[in-house]
């Protein structure tokens, strides 16, 4: 896989074999960032760098569990080893499983807290080691608007975990911010990705669609866009935010 070049940034983001961090790491691949995909998927992960430099962009496939706390030790090992500096962190990688409040899974739960929440830990606090050496990074968590407030039921796992990342994100931006690091999350609404179309039945569509003033349900890369400002030098004074990227969901009330 391509190298990076001398001084050019290097951008992990977790998750990103498809769906949402595939389109993240396309449009930072764009804007001049060496792409790490960080997957568990190992197959996807090379597929997805491999069209990205086909395309002339720098990109290379990396093996990374977020619920594996010796996973993502050893992955960050590579990242200081082949390229020796991490400046972006996109914390995309997560899991959704719904059921009702009462019934829901003890191991449903504990998973949606380890990959959701102690992944986002995890990979932020080494990869803020990385970045204090140049006193400048950026870390981004996608939470979802389930983190700000109840979107239907059975989400008591991933609405419970997404709150956790918001609260997490500002703790790290406090923290981090005397050596040049910034900490905001995304927090997206319904995206047409892989995992919705699995999750959303043709009826909760239909229901959050009419609750949008949108009238739609988001695309991947205007998810990406906003991660592309919070990782830019634009928005160096920015941090400990959560931005909803929702069509007006959160500021509506009755439609």
């Amino acid at each position: 896989m391509a190298q990076s070049q001398a001084g050019q940034r290097v951008a992990l983001i977790t998750g990103a074999a498809k769906g949402i961090g595939a389109a993240i790491a396309d449009r930072l691949a764009r804007d001049g960032m060496h792409v790490l995909i960080g997957d568990i998927d190992d197959a996807e992960a090379a597929a997805t760098a491999t069209s990205l430099t086909q395309a002339g962009f720098a990109a290379s496939p990396l093996h990374l569990d977020v619920g594996n706390a010796a996973s993502v030790a050893a992955a960050f090992a590579e990242i200081d080893r082949r390229w020796g500096r991490c400046d972006v962190v996109v914390n995309n990688a997560g899991i959704a499983k719904t059921a009702p409040f009462v019934d829901f899974p003890l191991d449903s739960w504990e998973a949606h807290l380890r990959v959701n929440v102690t992944g986002v830990l995890l990979c932020s606090q080494h990869g803020a080691r990385l970045m204090q050496r140049a006193r400048w990074g950026r870390i981004v968590n996608i939470a979802s608007v389930a983190g700000l407030r109840a979107v239907g039921v059975g989400r008591t796992g991933y609405g419970t975990s997404k709150a956790a990342v918001i609260g997490l994100t500002r703790q790290m931006a406090v923290e981090l911010a005397e050596f040049g690091i910034t900490a905001n999350a995304v927090a997206p609404g319904p995206v047409d990705t892989p995992m919705t179309r699995v999750l959303h039945s043709p009826e909760f569509r239909q229901a959050y669609t009419d609750a949008i003033p949108m009238a739609r349900y988001g695309t991947q890369d205007e998810i990406a866009a906003a991660v592309a400002y919070f990782v830019s030098d634009a928005a160096g004074y920015v941090t400990g935010i959560a931005m909803p990227i929702d069509g007006g969901f959160l500021a509506s009330g009755a439609r």
